[in-house]
C-alpha cells in the first residue's frame, strides 16, 4: 500500500475523491476533519466505488472534531477517534477479518447499503458522541448496532468482541431476514469471544458461560423448544442473559462437533416448513429425543471452563 499526503484546497476534495474512483485507484480514504486545506487519502491496489467515495465525503461534513479517521474497508466505513494508525489496525485486524471469515463459512450476501462502524476510544466519547450524532443514550458499555442509524456504535476500548457480535447482526440481516432471535444472538455471541483455528472462525468460552452453569444446576433452562420458539419480544425481554448464554452455547455446541456451519446452511434453506430450526437441529443432531439431548448438553456445559476447549465428538 502507498501512503501519500496531498495537499488542496477543500472544495476540491469532493472532486478528487470522484476522479481518483472513477479512474479505478482509490480503495481507502482517510481524511481527518480539518478546516485547513490538508487530506490524507491511503490508497492501494484494489479499488473503491464512486458510492464509498461520495459516502466519506458526506460522513466528513458530520464529523464531531478534527481527531477522527475515516478508512474504507468493505462493505463498511469505519470511523474513529483514535490515532489514525490504530483507526486502520482496527479496520483490518479486526473488521476486515471477521467480515472474511463470516462470509467463507456462513454469508454470500453483503449488507445492502454501506454501514458505519463508529469506534469511540472510551466511554466518555462513546456516550457523549452516541447522543449527538445519533440521539441515543447507550443502554449498554460495550457497543450496538443501529439499523435506523445504519451504523454499528462501539466503545473500543472495552475491546473487539462486540464489534464482531454486531458485524454478524449486519450480515444476519443482509442474508437471514427471518432469522429467530436465538440463532441471531447465538451466533453474535458465539463471535464475541473468538479467534481462527484451521483457517476458519472459532469461538471460544466467555462470561456467559458461569451465569449459564449456575442456571442449569438451578433447573431454570427451558426447553430448546420452547427457547428457539422465542419471538423477539420474549427473547429479549424474559431472562434475556439466559436466553442468549443457551444460544450461545448450543451454537459453540455444534461448532465443537463441526456442524453449526451445517446447521445454518441447512436451516436458511428449509426456513420456510421449519421457521424456529427445532426440526433441522433435530435431524443434525441425528435426534428425535430432545429431553435426553439437553441432558447431554447440560452435562457438556458443566464440563467446560473459560479460557479451555471441550470437542465433543460425534
Amino acid at each position: 500500500m502507498t501512503r501519500y499526503q496531498i495537499y488542496v484546497p477543500l472544495g476540491v476534495v469532493g472532486l478528487l475523491a470522484a476522479l481518483l474512483s472513477e479512474s479505478k485507484t482509490l480503495t481507502n480514504l482517510m481524511a481527518p476533519y480539518s478546516d485547513s486545506s490538508a487530506v490524507e487519502i491511503v490508497l492501494s491496489e484494489k479499488l473503491a466505488d464512486a458510492d464509498f467515495a461520495a459516502h466519506v465525503e458526506q460522513l466528513k461534513k458530520r464529523l464531531p472534531s478534527a481527531d477522527f479517521t475515516i478508512i474504507v474497508q468493505q462493505p463498511f466505513v469505519v470511523i474513529g477517534d483514535e490515532p489514525a494508525d490504530v483507526v486502520k489496525e482496527h479496520s483490518e485486524r479486526t473488521v476486515k477479518w471477521a467480515v472474511d471469515k463470516l462470509k467463507q463459512d456462513y454469508f454470500s450476501k453483503d449488507p445492502k447499503e454501506i454501514l458505519d462502524i463508529w469506534l469511540f476510544k472510551d466511554a466518555p466519547s462513546y456516550e457523549r458522541n452516541a447522543l449527538a450524532l445519533f440521539g441515543d443514550k447507550p443502554t449498554t458499555p460495550y457497543g450496538y448496532y443501529s439499523s435506523s442509524h445504519k451504523a454499528l456504535i462501539m466503545n473500543i476500548s472495552t475491546g473487539g468482541g462486540t464489534l464482531v457480535h454486531e458485524i454478524v447482526h449486519s450480515f444476519i440481516e443482509a442474508n437471514f431476514p427471518n432469522c429467530p432471535p436465538w440463532l441471531n444472538e447465538g451466533l453474535g455471541s458465539l463471535y464475541e469471544q473468538s479467534g481462527e483455528v484451521e483457517g476458519h472462525i472459532h469461538g471460544y468460552t466467555n462470561w456467559r458461560l458461569p451465569g449459564l452453569q449456575k442456571a442449569i444446576k438451578a433447573g431454570q433452562v427451558q426447553s430448546f423448544k420452547s427457547l428457539m420458539s422465542l419471538d423477539a419480544n420474549a427473547f429479549y425481554n424474559d431472562d434475556k442473559g439466559t436466553n442468549y448464554a443457551q444460544s450461545r452455547y448450543l451454537c459453540y455446541y455444534l461448532q465443537q462437533r463441526g456442524l453449526l456451519a451445517k446447521f445454518y446452511r441447512e436451516f436458511l434453506a428449509g426456513q420456510k416448513t421449519d421457521p424456529t430450526g427445532y426440526e433441522t437441529l433435530r435431524r443434525i443432531l441425528k435426534t428425535r429425543d430432545m429431553k435426553t439431548f439437553k441432558l447431554k448438553w447440560e452435562r457438556f456445559v458443566l464440563g467446560l471452563q473459560q479460557g479451555y476447549e471441550v470437542t465433543v465428538r460425534p
